[in-house]
């Protein structure tokens, strides 16, 4: 019997070949679009979990009174050691490290590289295996190195290169021989070896390596490395609270040990909860947008199942006259309902693997490939087809079946009424759905174009910036000087400053600073940059009031800096012309220093946070740099890229100019976000096309149940424009009712996602009136395209179609 039930059921997709293709290419693309969400959050979800113990590793963080006084992601250099040796009934080991990059070579092959110098306990801790050597001494020695496996075939064309050697160089500019003692094996994404998704070639080095590289491994007093720990069995991360805040108290000083927090942050869910959650809010976002997408897909396979089963109330009357049972009648309808959602599932693997490359590089990932998941895995897309299957064939199954054979023979609806309600409510909550998530796409991207606009404060347009040799000393600055005139002589180049940072959020460090003569109790905290006199120039940051230092350096500029002008307010300065000259006090520097100048405010991090007062120390005094910013001249980029690159060479032999745009500094800093918007662009996309492909069924459906209705309408002297207009008031009516359920909603969920911004987009009409808009623009065109043709049609044959 089962076998028959398989027979009919195909014959009555063969038979209805349109409906067919529609119902079974919507239901497979909703579920495409799922499976590729699905796998994108399982991967993101699981990032960490293939660590060693990973239950039990912990990172430290740190909690600041005045944010601006460290990093989150900081901690003091010598509390995980400490915590380690005075505490071993609670901490069974530690690992922590420095993350710089400096200049990498092998014969003719210069590249800047990510360098981690760390203890050694880094292997053995997280279980990292290594393809080729020993992990128990690979990192013991000074000046051994253990590289990734795409490192080693960068410089040398394969992965089995222990006992070859790197040359590494410092910020002092000398140069050392590294030995490779270990080649890691591939592994997941981990924030271990892909911290914050930087380092994905990185360089690990014994933690003495930072002596050479000129850091700071150890003390009291430094708060800018990375410290992990391991907890013994059954410890908790409360139990650590005490004696973190005691190590603190007992060995800081006060300016820290008054300001500083350190807490603990499982590593397991370290990736998901990182700036404030950034990557468990996507995924959310994601899950839900496929969800919805699910559903919509569902209820036209639903909607198009209810239609067409209706249609088959004469063969469910000869049935049952010829002995068929109820029960085989039920039994038919949900075999026919589950072949076609199993077809649907089979051609959604296949599109799975047909987009995961296009998705992969929408979200900046590689998805697992269709034959690589766990066994188990496989198991969820046959689950999900039956009770889809089951879904939308019980309906069919359980009223049509137990209709009266004598009704079912006349194919009267009186029992059934067709369920146009049901129908239609359904198919409102698609457009409403569609409406939501192409609102939430334009918002989206309305704001993430707020993020590259003029309104920054700065002009980023033609400013290309690469990181430097490093000699950290007055020489070494001179000699970048020197560098720098060169390269702003070529005609392709506007101006170039010296500094040590761009405008990426990413300062060296802060201060507290006050107004010369008063108490330093009153210090505000401030942003320190380090740059030199070309700075606003390259960047077109304007100036308020003063000069931003001299084109020229000289001693007496050392005691100058310049301000923004939310610094000026914080200090008391409510015009910046107040500012120009007045002498101020910083915390940890011996002199007093005049203010020069006053720039405008101007984004220098992520919009989610509000500008903060910026000082900015000319970089001859402080010695400390690692970029050039080059302002290039409008016209042929390429070129004027080729021409630096040739100049760069000439000055600076052996240092890689690994330039990118300050358009690609701003994508780094909201990835997230843009991983969002090529996202929620997918998603539309594809709720449009299933809710379009729902229309278009429907109204096939539509047409063919009212063949005759048509046919007397033309009859009795009704114009096309009358027919058409019959069958597009059902629809508008729909889409108005659905777009004014969805707005309000749509309206809340992007106010709740831009709440997350200090500096964000205004909500204005526009974008819901561009929403609905499009779908009835495109529901008219659909529906019009296809019942034009109906009321062309000769009536003589509408009314002998029955």
């Amino acid at each position: 019997m089962l076998h028959n039930y398989f027979i009919i059921a195909w014959r009555n997709i063969l038979k209805h070949k349109f409906s067919s293709l529609i119902n079974i290419f919507g239901l497979g693309v909703g579920i495409a679009f799922t499976l590729l969400i699905a796998v994108y959050a399982w991967q993101e979800a699981t990032v960490n979990s293939n660590l060693k113990d990973v239950s039990n590793q912990y990172i430290i963080q740190s909690k600041w009174k005045d944010p601006n006084l460290g990093y989150d992601l900081a901690t003091v250099a010598e509390l995980p050691r400490a915590l380690k040796e005075q505490y071993p009934a609670l901490v069974s080991n530690f690992y922590h490290w420095d993350g710089v990059t400096s200049n990498v070579s092998k014969g003719d092959k210069h590249f800047r590289e990510s360098i981690r110098p760390g203890d050694s306990t880094i292997l053995k801790m997280y279980g990292l295996k290594l393809a080729y050597g020993d992990a128990s001494t690979a990192l013991n020695d000074k000046f051994s190195a253990v590289i990734t496996g795409n490192t080693a075939i960068k410089y040398f064309g394969k992965t089995d290169v222990v006992g070859q050697s790197l040359t590494i160089e410092n910020f002092s500019g000398s140069k050392h021989e590294y030995m490779i003692t270990g080649v890691l094996d591939k592994m997941p994404k981990n924030s271990i070896t892909n911290f914050n998704d930087n380092n994905n070639s990185a360089i690990f080095l014994n933690a003495n390596a930072g002596k050479f590289l000129g850091r700071t491994m150890d003390g009291w007093t430094n708060t800018f490395l990375i410290g992990l720990i391991e907890l013994q069995p059954g410890v908790k991360p409360a139990d650590l609270d005490r004696p973190m805040r005691d190590l603190i108290r007992k060995h800081t000083a006060t300016q820290i040990s008054a300001n500083l927090t350190p807490y603990l942050v499982p590593l397991s869910s370290y990736h998901l909860d990182t700036n404030n959650g950034l990557v468990r809010n996507m995924l959310y976002t994601l899950s839900i947008i496929a969800l919805f997408i699910l559903l919509m897909a569902v209820i036209n396979f639903i909607n198009i199942c209810i239609g067409r089963s209706a249609q088959r109330m004469k063969e469910i009357g000869i049935r049952k006259v010829l002995g068929g049972l109820k029960q085989q009648l039920i039994w038919q309808f949900l075999t026919e309902s589950i072949v076609m959602s199993m077809i649907a599932t089979t051609i959604a693997l296949g599109l799975y693997a047909a987009f995961r490359p296009v998705f992969g590089d929408l979200l900046n990932t590689e998805l697992t490939g269709l034959f690589s998941f766990p066994i188990y895995f496989y198991v969820y897309p046959i689950i999900l087809a039956v009770l889809i299957g089951l879904l939308s064939g019980v309906y069919p199954a359980l009223v049509l079946s137990s209709l009266k054979s004598i009704d079912s023979l006349k194919g009267k609806l009186s029992q059934v009424k067709d369920n146009v309600i049901f129908r239609k409510s359904l198919l409102a909550f698609q457009f409403g759905t569609a409406t939501i998530v192409l609102i939430g796409a334009i918002v989206i991207s309305k704001q993430i174009d707020l993020f590259f606009s003029k309104s920054l404060g700065y002009n980023k347009d033609y400013v290309v910036y690469a990181q430097l040799p490093r000699d950290w000393s007055k020489n070494g600055v001179r000699k970048m000087e020197s560098n720098r005139l060169q390269l702003a002589q070529m005609p392709q180049v506007n101006s170039i400053a010296l500094s040590w940072e761009i405008p990426n959020g990413n300062n060296g460090f802060s201060w507290q600073v006050y107004k010369q003569g008063q108490d330093s109790t009153r210090a505000s905290s401030s942003q320190v940059l380090v740059a030199d006199g070309q700075y606003a120039e390259t960047y077109g940051i304007p100036l308020r009031a003063g000069s931003f230092f001299r084109p020229f350096y000289t001693d007496a500029d050392s005691a100058k800096v310049v301000i923004n002008e939310t610094q000026a307010r914080a200090l008391g300065y409510a015009d910046a012309n107040d500012a120009i000259g007045q002498q101020i006090r910083a915390q940890g520097v011996s002199n007093s220093l005049t203010i020069c100048g006053v720039v405008n405010d101007f984004q220098f991090g992520s919009m989610q946070q509000k500008i903060s007062p910026i000082t900015f120390i000319n970089v001859n005094w402080a010695t400390n740099y690692r970029y050039f910013s080059i302002k290039l001249k409008p016209g042929n980029v390429e070129q004027s890229i080729t021409a630096l690159q040739k100049k760069w060479a000439e000055l600076m032999p052996g240092a890689p100019f690994e330039y990118n745009f300050m358009d690609q500094a701003l994508r780094d800093i909201y990835k997230t976000e843009i991983q969002l918007k090529k996202a929620s662009y997918a998603a539309t996309t594809l709720a449009m096309i299933i809710v379009f492909l729902g229309i278009l069924g429907l109204i096939s459906l539509s047409i063919q149940k009212r063949t005759k209705e048509i046919g007397i309408r033309k009859v009795l002297g009704s114009s096309v424009g009358n027919v058409v207009m019959l069958f597009l008031s059902d629809f508008l009516r729909i889409i108005l009712i659905s777009g004014t359920i969805a707005s309000p909603l749509a309206y809340l969920a992007v106010s709740k996602w831009l709440n997350s911004y200090a500096y964000k987009i205004s909500i204005t009409a526009l974008p819901f009136i561009v929403s609905i808009g499009i779908l009835t623009i495109i529901t008219t065109v659909l529906i019009c395209l296809q019942t034009i043709k109906a009321a062309l049609a000769n009536p003589v044959k509408s009314l002998r179609s029955e």
